[in-house]
């Protein structure tokens, strides 16, 4: 039987070093097309002035001559700002901590998620509230061979902004196929027949909600389906 220790602290893994090399490669990528950016904008400034007042000028000429600083202090500007973030990469990506297994080797009821570096938030998704299991792999995941398993869960809006949006990701994760079907195989033995957000499952006369100690959301789930058996029998 499983202790509040195996839920809690149970076998846990992290994001592969791919996740850290994936995002030092798109901050390197971000500074690089500033400076790309700043650069060819000058030269298409200097451009402008000598298509109307002649290539020869000298306003065009002394602007070609700042080019060589002005590329000196984007650098500058951009190291400033590119050492901390690197930095951070490694910091965050190691303060990621993922458990779909309790300590004594059985699936956990929950996915654990923790990560954070300032603020460390520790995450339980409990299985009886997930609604669909979906696995992601961007353009730069599929280039370190990475990928997302997305949890949605039912009555999460997304966050502040209201948008739909899974409530939790495991990112970084090599195996995340594996891993997302595994599960989905414990969400449908934790309660068969389990339902992904496109699937219509047909209400049972059977399908009850366990009961559990202290838990009031499945009083209310109780209590919608006995509101649900009246208004079926009146109707």
């Amino acid at each position: 039987m499983e202790s509040p220790r195996d839920v809690s602290f149970g076998r846990t893994f992290r994001p592969s070093k791919a996740l850290r090399n994936k995002w030092w490669f798109i901050t390197i990528s971000f500074a690089v097309v500033t400076w790309a950016v700043t650069i060819l904008t000058m030269y298409g400034i200097a451009w402008m002035i000598g298509f109307f007042d002649g290539f020869g000028s000298a306003e065009r000429l002394a602007l070609l001559a700042w080019i060589p600083t002005i590329s000196q202090w984007t650098w500058i500007a951009n190291i400033v700002w590119l050492v901390p973030a690197l930095v951070g990469v490694v910091v965050y990506v190691r303060s990621i901590e993922y458990a779909v297994i309790s300590e004594s080797g059985t699936a956990m009821p929950e996915v654990y998620v923790k990560k954070g570096i300032i603020n460390i938030t520790r995450k339980h998704v409990p299985f009886r509230t997930i609604t669909n299991i979906a696995s992601r792999a961007g353009v730069f995941d599929r280039l370190f061979k990475i990928g997302t398993v997305e949890i949605q869960t039912a009555g999460y809006s997304g966050g502040p902004t209201g948008q739909g949006g899974p409530e939790e990701k495991l990112e970084g994760i090599r195996f995340y196929r594996e891993l997302a079907q595994f599960v989905l195989r414990e969400l449908r033995r934790f309660r068969d027949p389990y339902a992904l957000g496109t699937e219509v499952v047909s209400p049972r006369d059977d399908d009850v909600v366990p009961r559990r100690n202290d838990i009031l959301d499945d009083e209310i789930l109780i209590a919608l389906r006995d509101i649900r058996e009246i208004l079926r029998t009146k109707l």
